[in-house]
């Protein structure tokens, strides 16, 4: 299957413009058919029965603090305010914020844990409408990156690279499975409205070195969801198609000169806009929410723009066939006033999240979606900066940080990965320290690049054979690294 995705891959990359011209172009219109008639991709890289259709992907940006939401660490309580052991730091090298602290004092949280559900699972006082979902997530506690700021982080979340310029995950599910709606694109973007915290640009859900029609669909809340969707004054619908129709006619008379790819996907993105003028409004229109569903998600699901509207749009979304549905949420940021900061964001997402889980499993459709809920590193047990009895900070901490995933065939009411009593580093299941230069795929760590072969696992796709050929070289969504995190498959 790799060799066809290979060769369909190199044909279609061809900029020889004559070369093989009757050929060529049998082949571009078979594929342009494709893509206007059923709006799927032109091959579809499946590998085995997927577990997973779709994936809602709930990125927290800015890094929550796993000590105050999810590995309760009691020793840190018990020594607030004491010296971080030199030998628990290991010579982590350490962000320009809090590389010249005279002292690093650690800093227990300020929020009560208790154990809930049938798992037993620990949860902060943050988070109470977790407590209600946790016999159906997976809790990871022992992720961990190479990235110590954010954007490097956060970008090698989304593209499996540190570097900007890899296509986003969304992008390659499109590229290797193509749609499930022929009226919507199958990746799609919702960030919160408002929000401040680090900035998101739109490269995170780019195409990277694929073709442009794989790249995210942003959906804004208000009038006009897609920016320039909408007809202008004076122009009808058909109107519109008349245009369009001439417009793609003097398109495909290009395509027959140059052979150029990106021509198709001009016409196919055109051709999608169409489609979504009907779509789009259809979908965004919430007003056929029932109240019942609505306080799932809580009282900002009836505000455009707010976490909670667009975890309801992102279900109605999945309801409709899109393929990869991102979220972002900024404000996790909280170096300092952690206390204040950390409690407002959960007053945000926490109800929402779980109000999306709930809604998903009453619908029959947890089994085949992927929930994902995590920021891009967490934080130190170390304060950074001064520390109070009310007040404390933490830093980036890349070594060590919990997320959760749900349904699409992950193993439900479990905690994976374990940290050491300071929350700083992982351990194995015999408690001894991992270290994070190296990939120990049998010790219970999970690097981003075994979250994402995972991710492509559930799906279908086999992460070593989704592939694409540039400037010479085969690149993947985990690069050269990466395997699937078996003992969290259902």
């Amino acid at each position: 299957m790799e060799k066809i995705a290979s060769n369909y891959n190199d044909l279609m990359a061809v900029n020889r413009r004559h070369f093989f011209k009757s050929a060529m172009a049998g082949i571009g219109s078979a594929a342009l058919s494709s893509l206007l008639g059923e709006g799927r991709a032109a091959f579809t890289l499946a590998h085995y029965a997927p577990k997973a259709k779709r994936v809602i992907y709930l990125f927290q940006s800015g890094g929550p603090a796993q000590q105050d939401l999810f590995d309760y660490k009691p020793l840190l309580n018990k020594l607030n305010g004491e010296q971080l052991p030199p030998e628990v730091r290991g010579g982590q090298r350490l962000t320009g914020m809090s590389a010249n602290q005279s002292s690093f004092p650690l800093a227990g949280s300020q929020f009560k844990f208790a154990q809930y559900g049938e798992s037993g699972t620990w949860l902060s006082e943050l988070l109470p409408h977790h407590r209600e979902i946790v016999d159906d997530i997976c809790v990871i506690k022992s992720m961990y990156t190479e990235a110590i700021n954010h954007d490097p982080a956060i970008t090698f979340f989304q593209t499996g690279s540190q570097i900007a310029g890899r296509p986003s995950m969304g992008a390659w599910l499109s590229y290797g499975l193509g749609s499930l709606n022929e009226n919507l694109p199958s990746f799609i973007v919702l960030n919160s409205a408002g929000q401040g915290g680090q900035p998101l640009y739109s490269r995170l859900w780019g195409a990277g070195f694929l073709d442009s029609k794989y790249q995210g669909v942003q959906f804004r809340s208000g009038k006009d969801p897609v920016l320039y969707l909408s007809n202008p004054d004076g122009i009808c619908q058909s109107g519109r198609r008349a245009l369009l129709d001439k417009v793609n006619d003097l398109n495909r008379l290009q395509f027959e000169r140059e052979l150029d790819p990106e021509i198709e996907s001009r016409i196919a993105q055109y051709e999608m806009a169409y489609r979504m003028q009907t779509s789009v409004p259809e979908v965004t229109d919430m007003s056929d929410e029932p109240g019942h569903v609505l306080e799932l998600y809580g009282d900002d699901a009836r505000k455009p723009g707010t976490f909670a509207a667009n975890c309801l749009q992102a279900r109605r979304l999945a309801e409709r066939g899109v393929r990869f549905i991102q979220l972002y949420h900024q404000g996790w940021d909280q170096h300092g006033n952690l206390p204040n900061g950390i409690r407002n964001q959960c007053q945000e997402t926490d109800q929402a999240s779980a109000g999306l889980i709930k809604d998903l499993k009453q619908r029959g459709m947890l089994d085949d979606t992927l929930v994902i809920w995590g920021g891009e590193f967490g934080r130190t047990s170390y304060s950074q900066g001064a520390i109070s009895k009310t007040s404390y900070g933490r830093d980036h901490h890349p070594r060590c940080f919990s997320m959760w995933m749900a349904g699409g065939g992950v193993k439900p009411g479990i905690s994976y990965g374990a940290t050491d009593d300071y929350g700083y580093n992982i351990v194995d299941a015999s408690g001894v320290p991992i270290s994070p230069t190296k990939h120990h795929y049998e010790s219970g760590a999970v690097h981003v690049h075994d979250l994402q072969a995972t991710i492509l696992h559930l799906l279908g796709v086999n992460h070593e054979h989704l592939t694409h050929q540039y400037q010479g070289r085969r690149f993947r969504l985990t690069d050269v690294h990466g395997k699937v995190v078996k003992d969290i498959l259902a």
